[in-house]
């Protein structure tokens, strides 16, 4: 008789209110228990004290508004919806990581991106939206092509071919002796134009 009380003990019945397994010797007992106190959520299917079912649903799966947008979803997405989609949360741009609205982020970048910076291996102004591109590809080896290029340009233009190339100080040589000629034909006409008598000082006027 013994065993058979403890096999009957150990049999389970499911609680049509709480859908739960109770021992079938304590179901009656449980089930007016439940049925008075518990309620079952209609939303997640929890079993909920009556006495707090509505503060459940108002914490847990009311609507709610997001604090930088308005817009109304359940409470359980909000967290996903401000970290990952709102368009008023706040993200940085890639070129400049200046905080902005999402919303006006491809805007912003599109104009960022054209800026352009000095590239200090081949000393090129590269734009921001293809500056890690060039980086993976730049050696710098151009910087010395573009300088030896530079150099060229900058270079006097060649004489054309035999002409005569004049040293200075033949250029000098050649001013002096002409001042020496013209000294020496002034001295000359001066002495044929105006003749002095013998005996006569010389005087300055």
């Amino acid at each position: 008789m013994a065993g058979g009380s403890d096999d009957q003990t150990k049999v389970n019945t499911m609680c049509s209110h709480c859908e739960r397994e109770i021992p079938s010797s304590s179901i009656d007992l449980h089930y007016a228990h439940c049925s008075r106190n518990l309620e079952k959520c209609k939303v997640c299917g929890d079993m909920i004290p009556r006495k707090s079912a509505e503060e459940h649903y108002l914490s847990t799966h009311a609507p709610v508004s997001c604090s930088l947008c308005s817009e109304t979803m359940d409470r359980k997405i909000l967290d996903v919806h401000k970290g990952e989609y709102c368009p008023q949360r706040i993200v940085t741009c890639e070129y400049c990581e200046f905080p902005l609205p999402a919303v006006d982020l491809v805007e912003h970048q599109e104009v960022c991106g054209n800026r352009t910076e000095l590239c200090h291996l081949c000393h090129k102004y590269i734009r921001l939206r293809e500056r890690h591109s060039h980086e993976s590809k730049c050696s710098g080896l151009n910087n010395i092509k573009d300088i030896a290029e530079s150099s060229r340009d900058i270079r006097p233009p060649e004489r054309e071919r035999g002409a005569p190339r004049r040293q200075p100080r033949e250029r000098s040589s050649n001013r002096l002796v002409l001042s020496f000629a013209i000294a020496g034909i002034a001295v000359l006409l001066g002495s044929l134009l105006f003749p002095r008598k013998a005996g006569q000082p010389f005087h300055i006027n």
